[in-house]
């Protein structure tokens, strides 16, 4: 195990170094191209602001407003009848807009179900499963200036579905209700 915890501690530095030195040798002036590299990510993180507090303002109003407990409420029966815990619906919600709120929704489950649970081993896998689409879309792609997102809006919002269903089979094989 030590051997695995003195490569992790090693790569990184390794790979940086392995950069730099393959940078001089093709007479790359390296610290230059690092300069540079660093001026565009801070005009790109400045470029990602407004989109950024756009997505938390939405996602706060979704919240608040209530508007989440509502559309639980309407899908309670469905899920009941398929047999995925109501529990984790918001979950499977809320990950596809704010990898963030999904988080806290995940800690939360496992502090009140238990990591060992059927419903804090779903709440972990589905975590893991999914990713932040409209997140990714609306921040990276407004920084680049993509306006039209359908298709990965579609295709995104697909993959986070299958990603859920595959989660509560898995779990569900592996470790039963």
């Amino acid at each position: 195990m030590e051997f695995v915890s003195l490569i992790s501690l090693w790569m990184i530095p390794s790979l940086i170094g392995f950069i730099l030195l393959y940078g001089t040798y093709k007479r790359v002036p390296t610290y230059e191209s690092f300069v540079e590299g660093g001026k565009e990510g801070i005009s790109i993180a400045f470029s990602i602001i407004p989109f950024l507090i756009g997505m938390l303002v939405a996602i706060s109003v979704f919240r608040a407003s209530g508007a989440l407990e509502y559309f639980m409420g309407f899908l309670k029966p469905v899920l009941d009848f398929v047999g995925v815990p109501s529990e984790v619906a918001p979950l499977a919600i809320i990950r596809p807009i704010s990898g963030n709120a999904a988080l806290g929704m995940t800690s939360d489950l496992i502090a009140t179900y238990g990591p060992d649970s059927y419903i804090g081993r779903l709440a972990a896998t589905i975590q893991g499963s999914t990713d932040t689409t409209l997140y990714v879309l609306t921040v990276y792609f407004g920084a680049v200036g993509i306006r039209k997102m359908g298709d990965a809006l579609k295709v995104g919002l697909l993959a986070d579905l299958v990603g859920f269903i595959v989660a509560v089979v898995v779990v569900t094989l592996f470790f039963g209700k």
